[in-house]
């Protein structure tokens, strides 16, 4: 077979066009490996199921890569990543400056509200100088956390911290806790249970950007840029083509969440 000038130009220009966008074998996204309904949990069959679950089958679809989960503990997920057990964090991680010192985010995905819940009483001040001396239960190591510490602390709130979300909830349900902080949307989860209805939203905190961070993202190591253009690529594809509306529909949570845009 002749190899003419034309089908010579043709394979290069593919192979520039590959090194420019190399592929994954099996793109591995370490989650945290507790339910965080609805965004990731695993269903009766083990089979992991959520939003973040289904948007991440949409942007692996968009972007050509086969993808899998890889469970693992929240407080070590940012190490984990870095040790290259996973290729990124796919786990409700706000976008924070503390955190992108150490690694790179995507563009924004979704973002929700920051919210108080507690016993069902006719008191809904949950301003810090009313929490004083009250008991107030987070996740350690999540931006609600450091919100907690910032703001309630000072003003005399007692601060508990948990290694995951359900455990703070339980001990709120069980009356060890006055007050839990945490995203809105996994809340309402836990408020719709029956162990969560002893309980409501007090309310949204006020934003703190620096804190809270503008929304969730990817989480990348520094030096995977060509991982990070790939996924804000799929991102920018799922806004254009309905795929964010979509997925949202399918969990109800159309009023609930901002997710990203074009």
């Amino acid at each position: 077979m002749k190899i003419t000038k034309r089908v010579l130009l043709a394979a290069i220009a593919a192979g520039t066009m590959f090194a420019a966008a190399p592929a994954y074998a099996d793109l591995k996204f370490g989650v945290a490996a507790e339910p965080y309904a609805p965004f990731t949990s695993q269903d009766a069959s083990g089979k992991w199921v959520g939003w973040e679950v289904d948007f991440m089958n949409a942007i692996c679809a968009e972007v050509k890569e086969k993808c899998t989960i890889e469970p693992v503990a929240w407080d070590g997920i940012i190490p984990a990543l870095q040790a290259k057990k996973f290729d990124a964090i796919m786990s409700s991680m706000s976008i924070t400056p503390k955190r992108a010192e150490t690694i790179n985010f995507s563009n924004m995905y979704y973002n929700s509200a920051a919210v108080l819940i507690a016993p069902k009483s006719d008191d809904k001040d949950f301003s810090p100088e009313h929490l004083k001396g009250k008991t107030l239960g987070v996740q350690v190591s999540t931006t609600h956390a450091a919100y907690v510490t910032k703001y309630y602390e000072p003003k005399g709130a007692v601060v508990k911290t948990y290694a995951t979300q359900d455990e703070a909830n339980a001990d709120l349900a069980a009356g060890r806790l006055d007050y839990v902080m945490a995203d809105g949307v996994a809340l309402d989860a836990f408020l719709q249970s029956d162990q969560g209805k002893c309980c409501e939203q007090k309310g949204a905190v006020p934003i703190d950007v620096e804190v809270l961070g503008p929304g969730v993202g990817f989480g990348i190591r520094k030096e995977d840029t060509a991982l990070l253009e790939k996924l804000n690529g799929g991102i920018k594809a799922l806004a254009a083509n309905g795929g964010f509306d979509k997925i949202t529909d399918t969990w109800k949570l159309k009023d609930k969440i901002v997710t990203g845009s074009k």
